[in-house]
């Protein structure tokens, strides 16, 4: 697996990463903490070598996985994790960033992320310097590498790029849900940032695991996506039904064309989760796919028999 720069540092991180949203449990159903660590030691022998985590997962029980599952190879991999927008005023990022430290086993976090923008789901109201300030300090004092943000709009992160370098941007980004590619993807490209997309499976979609039919077991967060509702729902699962044949001559799976997807975009890495060993192992594999310009444009045009009825709110739940 060709691994790529973070940024403008020299972090090599791996174009597939894994996502740990679901390791934390909360807001998800069906996860077990023995697959889960099996899946993260999959991951990292299969070639990902870059994790994605937050304390607000499971309230840190997704990092004391990963923490542990690595274990004595912490070395070998790149940690991605989260300060959550209730903790954004500077003495609470630097005691989240100590926990986090705590969770997961380690002296130092690789990428440090704002989760939230200041002020989303009533969080603290504070100027975005007052956390940057914070995660300046700790990146001095050696206890992170790097600072990034997550779900950022371009405005703020113009705005944040006045007072700290950042090297990476996480917003949802999939073959289905391509808000970004308006702002924040050229901007990006334009300023060497690395753009982290997160369910870049549209989580799970885009496997094709989920029928016409399908209904989320009680506590699944998904169940609240928009694009599980009708009439997104039923233009989903008729462009999965042209995506089919194109996966099918490569003799890849659906969820490896969606990833391969991504990470053909420039400047972008695709997280993606796993609850098994068995799905770390596939996802890993979608870094070998090659697209040629003529599959890029076919998926393009699939996709966007999804995208061209979805407004302009980024944010991938009716919460």
């Amino acid at each position: 697996m060709q691994h790529r720069k973070l940024g403008r540092t020299d972090i090599d991180i791996s174009p597939i990463i894994m996502g740990t949203w679901q390791t934390g449990k909360q807001m998800w159903a069906g996860i077990d903490d023995r697959e889960s660590e099996q899946a993260i030691r999959a991951a990292l022998e299969a070639g990902i070598t870059t994790f994605d985590t937050a304390e607000i997962y499971g309230n840190g029980h997704s990092e004391t996985i990963l923490g542990r599952a690595l274990g004595t190879d912490r070395s070998r991999a790149v940690i991605a994790t989260k300060v959550f927008t209730n903790h954004l005023e500077y003495d609470q990022v630097m005691a989240a960033c100590h926990r986090s430290l705590k969770h997961l086993g380690t002296d130092y976090i690789d990428l440090y992320q704002i989760h939230w923008p200041p002020g989303s789901f009533g969080g603290p109201r504070v100027s975005v310097e007052e956390p940057l300030q914070a995660l300046e300090k700790l990146q001095a004092q050696g206890k992170i590498r790097a600072l990034g943000v997550s779900n950022f709009p371009r405005d703020l992160l113009e705005t944040t790029l006045t007072h700290s370098r950042i090297e990476s941007l996480q917003p949802p980004y999939s073959l289905f849900w391509r808000q970004a590619e308006g702002q924040d993807l050229p901007y990006c490209r334009e300023h060497d940032i690395t753009v982290l997309a997160y369910s870049s499976m549209a989580q799970g979609l885009l496997t094709g695991k989920f029928g016409p039919d399908h209904r989320f077991a009680k506590g699944d967060h998904r169940s609240a996506n928009k694009l599980f509702a009708s009439p997104h729902y039923e233009r989903v699962q008729a462009a999965l039904e042209r995506l089919r044949p194109l996966a099918a001559e490569k003799d890849i799976t659906l969820g490896q064309l969606a990833l391969a997807w991504v990470i053909h975009q420039p400047g972008v890495c695709a997280i993606a989760g796993a609850r098994n060993a068995g799905q770390a192992i596939e996802n890993a594999a979608a870094a070998d796919v090659m697209l040629s310009p003529t599959d890029l444009d076919k998926i393009d045009h699939i996709g966007r028999t999804v995208t061209d009825y979805l407004d302009a709110d980024p944010v991938m739940w009716k919460w």
